[in-house]
């Protein structure tokens, strides 16, 4: 598996690279911090460790515009600990959010955790609902001659949808989806999710698929 590092810190990250290469994986990093964006996908890694505080630009950034083009697992590693931070790495596509300090073990769990999940996902290369086509691999949505890219966590949530169409998906089972669990996730996060894959259904010039059940949660 090749695990790609972005993380300024060069005593640390060698010392990641000595620990996760110690338990066979490939470790590979960059110090052009100006195109790391581009190196990151190049290297096209299994998973990306991300630090926060970046020179260049930040971790969130960084997230964000890789969510946009691949699917590539992201473990957000920080020393910045706060619910807000934690919050933010998700609603903006990241698998995972660890703080440093970190013990070295429970690193390791979490890289083998996203891993498997997102290797046990079977992606369809194609879904069609009401004419509305999903490209999973791709993250990106269609409607007769438009096209529009998809964040990790939309594609995630139309896809739930579709598969339970006619039922209602109540909103903790959305957010165990995305995040494994409601507990320490703003509802908030969720709505603003959902409120955005409609502004990408619209964008398109589909037709209004999603319907809210008010203190139920959202049916197609």
């Amino acid at each position: 598996m090749k695990i790609y590092i972005i993380e300024d810190d060069k005593k640390l990250r060698a010392e990641l690279v000595k620990l996760l290469s110690a338990y066979k994986y490939d470790c590979s990093f960059d110090d052009d911090y100006e195109n790391i964006i581009s190196l990151a996908l190049e290297k096209q890694p299994d998973l990306i460790l991300l630090d926060v505080n970046l020179p260049v630009f930040d971790g969130y950034y960084i997230c964000r515009e890789i969510r946009k083009q691949s699917d590539v697992p992201i473990i957000i590693v920080t020393s910045r600990s706060t619910d807000m931070d934690e919050l933010m790495s998700m609603n903006l596509g990241a698998d995972d959010f660890i703080t440093k300090p970190y013990h070295s073990q429970i690193l390791l769990a979490h890289i083998s955790a996203v891993l498997k999940r997102c290797n046990s996902q079977s992606v369809a290369e194609k879904v069609e609902y009401r004419g509305l086509t999903l490209y999973p691999s791709q993250s990106k949505i269609s409607y007769q001659e438009n096209e529009t890219d998809l964040t990790k966590n939309e594609m995630k949530i139309l896809t739930i949808l579709i598969n339970n169409a006619g039922r209602i998906v109540s909103r903790s089972d959305l957010m165990n989806a995305l995040w494994q669990s409601d507990e320490f996730v703003d509802d908030n996060t969720l709505t603003v999710n959902v409120n955005r894959l409609r502004k990408r259904i619209k964008e398109i010039g589909a037709p209004e698929l999603i319907t809210t059940k008010r203190g139920l949660g959202y049916i197609l």
